[in-house]
């Protein structure tokens, strides 16, 4: 097993239960440092909601299977087994009460009580394929050289987001080096930086959130967004980052639960001469308004001066905000990378090469990227029990 963060811990743990002999490697210093990170440190573990409906793959019913064999429930039964607290936020996700360590500790014990070895700093200097497996040279902390021999080798490497916590191409390596296909690779729930021009009147809005509906290419998310000072973010934003493209543009409603123009025609009817900023601060915070008109380039006058249809065009540029963003912050700050390796190259019961025997790929490393709120870490166990009942 290569990788010991959630999908290769996990599946070690099962393949273990099974009476195999399993030992996982880890370049990094620390074991599980995005589990710890995740969900604010807290580990948003999974979702009430989990279905294969909420993954983005090239092979959209490639993940059905494992999303059916081990469920959101199963893996809820399994932290309730260890008496870890938690909590729904919104949305079905599910966090942890106290620490995200309380995940890692239980999937260690899970690996101790199972038998199954985690070895950290440890590099894989090559992998070759023999008849009755795969032989790796690995650098075993100070002593380079260490041989390990394998009947079934799991690459559980992750993607490409977040390389400071030890983020690598190495799994995408590996299934070249095997003649695996791998689809190009971006990042996914992302934040977006924005065109100077939208930068330098958006960026005085810094630290300011609204409930948004973020749509692009036929898919929508009506969460929060954040006005950060490089850019845009919040869940709403996060998640349509995953479905845009470069050069696109991304339409927010501004206004996703009401009828902006209905609201300012009643206050039209009981308040005529108030200021359209000071009707709009009935729904939005006061320095929001300011700057957003202005930055829209409407005129902000008494509500009676606004003739025929203008207030309903105020209302409609609200509900109908069309940014094209310049870009991501990229792999630094994404929590996912989109495709990966080629699900066509693989058994969606097993995760198993189609390819090669005995190879298997699981969790981040593969062309299957969840929503935000839980769906990736469903996929690591999910993908991860397979190949663990089998390998």
């Amino acid at each position: 097993m290569i990788g010991a963060g959630a999908a290769g811990l996990f599946c070690a743990a099962q393949a273990g239960k099974r009476g195999r002999s399993v030992a996982v490697l880890d370049h990094a210093k620390r074991i599980g440092g995005k589990i710890l990170m995740s969900g604010g440190g807290r580990c948003n573990f999974t979702n009430m909601y989990a279905s294969h409906e909420n993954f983005l793959s090239s092979n959209k019913h490639f993940c059905k299977s494992a999303l059916s064999r081990y469920t959101q429930w199963d893996f809820i039964g399994l932290v309730a087994e260890y008496g870890i607290a938690y909590h729904e936020k919104t949305l079905g996700q599910l966090f942890c009460d106290d620490s995200a360590k309380d995940i890692l500790t239980m999937l260690l014990a899970e690996c101790e009580n199972a038998g199954a070895s985690v070895t950290n700093q440890c590099e894989i200097l090559s992998i070759e394929k023999i008849d009755s497996g795969f032989v790796l040279e690995t650098s075993q902390g100070a002593s380079a050289g260490v041989q390990y021999q394998c009947e079934s080798l799991v690459i559980a490497t992750g993607g490409l987001s977040m390389p400071k916590l030890g983020a690598s191409p190495f799994g995408y390596k590996v299934a070249e080096q095997f003649g695996l296909k791998v689809l190009p690779t971006r990042a996914g729930l992302v934040p977006f930086t924005l065109h100077e021009q939208d930068k330098s009147v958006l960026a005085e809005l810094s630290g300011i959130s609204l409930d948004a509906r973020a749509s692009c290419n036929d898919s929508s998310f009506n969460e929060n967004i954040l006005f950060t000072h490089r850019g845009l973010s919040g869940p709403a934003v996060l998640q349509i980052s995953s479905f845009w493209q470069p050069g696109q543009a991304v339409e927010f409603d501004l206004f996703p639960h009401g009828d902006l123009n209905a609201e300012l025609q009643k206050q039209l009817q009981q308040q005529p001469d108030i200021l359209l900023s000071t009707a709009l601060a009935t729904h939005y915070a006061k320095r929001y308004v300011q700057t957003f008109l202005g930055y829209l380039g409407i005129d902000n006058k008494p509500l009676k001066q606004y003739q025929g249809k203008q207030l309903q065009q105020v209302a409609e540029a609200f509900h109908q905000w069309q940014l094209k963003p310049n870009g991501t912050e990229g792999y630094r700050t994404a929590e996912v990378t989109l495709g990966g390796v080629d699900t066509d190259e693989l058994s969606s019961k097993t995760m198993e090469s189609k390819k090669v025997k005995g190879l298997y790929f699981i969790g981040e490393v593969m062309d299957v990227t969840g929503w935000l709120g839980g769906y990736n870490f469903q996929w690591a166990w999910s993908s991860g029990w397979v190949a663990g009942q089998v390998v």
